[in-house]
């Protein structure tokens, strides 16, 4: 596919404490620099891991990285500044996770698929990989429908157009015509972005020639969070666009109300069913993967998957709950 209607691609990479990786990744997106035309942007939150350090020494190394502060550290807030001061002139911005690798030639197969598909946005398919035993098993959970409900976008569909995935690639024109990133939403900011594309008349295409690999938590605590955050951020959505939630968002839903009325076991034992139902689920989900598919981190990664499901769920009814409070 001939680049040369492309002026340049913008590279963003939203960090936060990203020592251990920030440099590898940079090294690598380095590559695309001159057949994309490209300058790459480490938009820092205010990292303490000595990741702010190697960022500037990088950028006195190339002119073509630079770092730039992002004082409101979330990633919403770091695409847009980045937009907002260098955007001008650049056809396409393509998003870098900090906490990811990629394939050789990820960002000049996103213009090739934006170029050939006269799409305003191209999102990828995104595989889970693990390398503790607890990252392992949360790994294949989110790699399954278990944890990630048939999403596409984790499945690694066939090329098509969608309504959301992973986000990689827009059109800047695009990103700025419908007002960039909601900074009110630390997460699921993604999914609010394509509501809002789509309803502008804008289209998204998920590539097939290319994804990228994510690494989960390691821990219990920051994953509890991390899907607490996200389910609040779904309601959030919810909230301001009034849509309805699909049917994969509906059914992890009752994970909280069920856990939480499991409680009133001690009244009446029939409060437990519903709770028992869905625990033999998981189990029996992550039993099935182990001896279907002989993966010895399936039982594990059944209980990754009811974390998941109960932060999620948790977050969405707390934002739920606090938007009621907010409007009575």
């Amino acid at each position: 596919m001939d680049r040369s209607t492309a002026k340049s691609s913008l590279i963003v990479v939203p960090c936060l404490n990203e020592a251990a990786h920030i440099e590898a990744l940079v090294e690598k997106l380095r590559r695309s620099l001159e057949p994309l035309r490209a300058k790459i942007v480490i938009a820092d939150g205010g990292s303490t891991d000595g990741t702010r350090e190697i960022a500037h020494r990088l950028a006195a190394e190339d002119s073509r990285v630079l770092l730039l502060d992002n004082p409101q550290r979330i990633q919403s807030a770091a695409v847009n500044r980045v937009v907002s001061k260098f955007g001008s002139g650049f056809d396409f911005l393509i998003r870098i996770d900090a906490h990811a690798s990629y394939p050789d030639g990820y960002c000049e197969t996103l213009v090739d698929e934006a170029l050939a598909m006269g799409a305003d946005s191209v999102v990828v398919a995104m595989e889970t990989v693990g390398l503790s035993t607890f990252q392992k098993a949360t790994a294949l959970a989110q790699n399954s429908k278990l944890g990630n409900g048939g999403s596409k976008h984790r499945t690694g569909a066939a090329g098509q157009w969608v309504e959301h995935g992973h986000h990689a690639l827009m059109r800047i024109a695009a990103f700025k015509a419908i007002g960039g990133y909601d900074e009110t939403f630390s997460h699921n900011e993604d999914a609010e972005f394509d509501y809002r594309l789509r309803k502008a008349g804008y289209r998204i295409w998920m590539t097939d020639r290319t994804s990228m690999v994510y690494y989960p938590r390691t821990r219990i605590g920051p994953l509890f969070r991390q899907y607490f955050a996200y389910g609040r951020g779904r309601a959030k959505n919810i909230l301001k666009h009034r849509a309805m939630p699909g049917l994969r968002q509906i059914l992890p839903l009752a994970v909280a109300p069920v856990a939480f009325g499991a409680l009133l076991a001690t009244i009446s034992w029939t409060a437990i069913i519903p709770f028992g139902l869905w625990t033999a689920v998981c189990l029996g989900y992550g039993a099935w993967i182990a001896l279907g598919q002989r993966n010895p981190y399936g039982p594990l990664a059944a209980v990754s998957a009811m974390i998941m499901h109960l932060a999620w769920s948790a977050g969405f009814w707390r934002e739920l709950l606090a938007f009621r409070k907010r409007v009575m």
